[in-house]
């Protein structure tokens, strides 16, 4: 069965990638560590076929930025020659998502346009539920609809079907049309 999962990105790495452009582009790849700022996505389970949505707490309120669907995970100290030269090339275009110590890439077709407007509903959001072999949760720090504390999504966790079905109608919803960069 194949899983969705989230990770949250930090305020600076956002306002980075919108100010060196990269609103618009569509996610080819991800990197995993093995720290808190940088964690593992295999480590948390991830595997081929899943779908990754990254996520921004900011000002009260939770963002779904995109979403990266795995084709591939190859360890980075592997990925000059494990990667065709056109995924190598996205592999440098995406460096600032590469903060901390790497250990691996995630790799996939492009995915829906990087978007940094895209604001998770207050009813959704208090319905936001993630699920692990302890069973189900909702997020933590939600109150009328509104994200106090983003804390509980520090990491990645998969959600549980029905809000990662909710999450993907929002990305896909919300995407404008046209032809984005598929860097």
């Amino acid at each position: 069965m194949l899983n969705s999962y989230t990770t949250l990105w930090t305020n600076d790495l956002c306002r980075e990638l919108e100010r060196s452009g990269y609103a618009g582009r569509r996610l080819t790849m991800l990197f995993g560590g093995p720290h808190q700022s940088l964690p593992s996505f295999q480590r948390a389970g991830v595997q081929p076929g899943d779908h990754i949505y990254p996520v921004r707490g900011h000002r009260a309120r939770l963002h779904v930025l995109g979403v990266l669907e795995v084709a591939r995970i190859v360890p980075y100290e592997n990925a000059g020659s494990a990667l065709p030269d056109d995924d190598y090339v996205k592999l440098l275009d995406w460096r600032p998502l590469k903060t901390g110590c790497v250990t691996e890439v995630l790799i996939g077709p492009p995915g829906a346009p990087l978007r940094f407007d895209t604001v998770v509903p207050g009813g959704l959001l208090e319905r936001l539920t993630y699920t692990s072999r302890r069973g189900e949760r909702l997020l933590k720090h939600v109150e009328d609809g509104r994200l106090i504390r983003s804390t509980s999504l520090q990491g990645i966790y998969r959600l549980a079907a029905d809000s990662a079905e909710e999450l993907d109608r929002l990305i896909r919803h919300d995407a404008p049309s046209g032809g984005a960069d598929e860097v």
